[in-house]
């Protein structure tokens, strides 16, 4: 059951820092939000979720060994944060930039006429996705941190 808990807690946050885990009310957090990447067709949270760093043709340990080694000491210290409110409040602030111009609302993409996403999208946001990732894995120290050191 520990275990369990823990595979959850370990979940969650990093759920917490994909932007479109913080939905907008209006399109299951993404899902609803149909793209062509690279001219297959999916939606936008499966975008954030995983189409971005399958992109990068690591394999998961170097994908993380990456992330690891460009991690620096003062980043650690500013992502030192405990508080999930703090992390759903930057992905939501996040949210709404990352969604790509449609001429229209969230909801403007359809099944009929997805937005077509590539190379363009992949460089504006890449970035951004991999200091999510960075900071989840940080953030999920401080809280375990804090759950079994005390406070």
């Amino acid at each position: 059951a520990r275990a369990r808990a823990l595979w959850f807690v370990i979940h969650i946050v990093a759920d917490l820092h994909q932007p479109l885990h913080a939905g907008n009310g209006s399109d299951r957090g993404g899902n609803d939000f149909k793209v062509l990447w690279y001219d297959e067709p999916t939606n936008l949270h499966w975008v954030w979720d995983e189409g971005m760093i399958l992109q990068q043709q690591l394999s998961f340990s170097e994908y993380a060994e990456r992330l690891n080694r460009r991690t620096t000491p003062e980043q650690v210290a500013a992502w030192w944060d405990p508080e999930p409110a703090q992390w759903i409040a930057e992905s939501a602030a996040l949210r709404d930039e990352i969604y790509p111009a449609t001429g229209g609302e969230f909801g403007a993409a359809t099944q009929d006429s997805p937005v077509a996403l590539s190379w363009d999208y992949n460089w504006r946001w890449h970035g951004e996705a991999d200091r999510r990732l960075q900071m989840s894995g940080i953030r999920l120290a401080a809280y375990l941190d804090r759950v079994f050191a005390g406070e």
